[in-house]
């Protein structure tokens, strides 16, 4: 099934059960499909690939809002934020560990010969494109910045 049908789905699970926190959610995932396949063209699908970088992006504007929100002290603002982040993020494929994530950064690095800080954005393009969407890119920066230096 694709993304677009689960979340209609789930959009349909949400109305029946009245659960306010997560139609907000899934409303604001199609919405931003939508607005993606018309970027494109209206007829053109968009690929899994973009579905998942548009659920990365709503999942990490919901935990920024969140982390401002809670800084200010903000809790109130904060709490609804964080789950609708944990709706959005049901619909993403599983995470992986930063074991994981190294083990992959480790691979490139030793395959394209990486020396130093000046061959990071090599690394980090090809190691985004073999996660694709298992992590989080601040997280992938991170390892890669380690390994690196």
């Amino acid at each position: 099934m694709s993304l677009q049908q689960d979340v209609m789905s789930a959009l349909k699970e949400a109305m029946k059960a009245k659960d306010q926190t997560a139609l907000t959610a899934l409303r604001a995932i199609k919405s931003a499909i939508l607005l993606a396949q018309t970027e494109n063209g209206a007829k053109e699908d968009i690929t899994e690939e973009q579905e998942l970088k548009i659920l990365q992006k709503q999942v990490k504007q919901r935990r920024d809002s969140a982390a401002i929100y809670s800084k200010q002290g903000r809790e109130d603002l904060a709490a609804p934020e964080l789950a609708e982040a944990d709706v959005i993020a049901q619909f993403l494929p599983e995470a992986l560990t930063d074991e994981e994530i190294e083990k992959v950064v480790v691979a490139t690095i030793d395959q394209i010969g990486a020396e130093g800080m000046k061959d990071m954005g090599k690394v980090m393009g090809i190691v985004s494109k073999e996660i694709g969407g298992q992590a989080d890119g601040k997280t992938i920066s991170n390892i890669v910045r380690q390994k690196l230096a």
